[in-house]
């Protein structure tokens, strides 16, 4: 898969993306910092290095709304001035979202216009919304996780509202780092061999 759109989030060992009680002020939620701190090697010439420095290559971004509005909307440009495709479910009169940002309601047309804009480089998703809703239309080609030692407990999970679906995931890269996992896996289509 040359281009994919490929969901880039970290996550505890129990399936939490940020603590208890995430909201403006505590976007992480309670104790969610702590899914972050192998950031602290972002820059480095390491796995987590590597990771951070394709995330930054990616050609668009697509966010779920909750995970925009607790970014502060990025004030319109999340990196390199890629575009920022919205999924939200409504778009208020009068809300214009900023910068490289625009707001789109249907799945498939978000995926498609995601696809186009980022042209030769991959699309990196944002949110356990996003991915959920992105994973239920059969749009998600991977999934880099960044898996954390930590059980939180409690918070909001990645894989909560996904329904009955039965979604097969072949590992296909894993880097250890100090603190984390990165994990990428390829999302197989329906119908695909086990």
């Amino acid at each position: 898969m040359n281009h994919p759109i490929r969901l880039y989030m970290s996550m505890s060992l129990d399936g939490y993306v940020a603590g208890p009680d995430d909201r403006p002020g505590q976007e992480l939620g309670r104790d969610g910092g702590r899914l972050f701190n192998w950031l602290d090697d972002r820059n480095s010439d390491g796995p987590s290095g590597q990771v951070y420095r394709e995330a930054l290559a990616t050609g668009a971004l697509i966010s779920g709304r909750r995970t925009f509005e607790l970014a502060g909307r990025w004030q319109g440009d999340h990196h390199d001035g890629v575009p920022i495709f919205v999924l939200t479910h409504q778009v208020d009169d009068g809300d214009v979202p900023p910068g490289h940002a625009r707001f789109v309601t249907d799945v498939e047309d978000c995926a498609r216009q995601a696809r186009a804009a980022a042209g030769d480089r991959p699309v990196m998703v944002h949110g356990a919304g996003a991915a959920q809703a992105l994973l239920r239309a059969r749009q998600l080609d991977e999934m880099e996780i960044h898996l954390v030692p930590v059980l939180l407990g409690e918070g909001r999970r990645l894989f909560d509202h996904l329904g009955g679906d039965h979604i097969e995931l072949d590992l296909v890269r894993r880097l250890e780092d100090r603190d984390v996992t990165h994990l990428r896996y390829q999302v197989r289509r329906p119908g695909e061999a086990v």
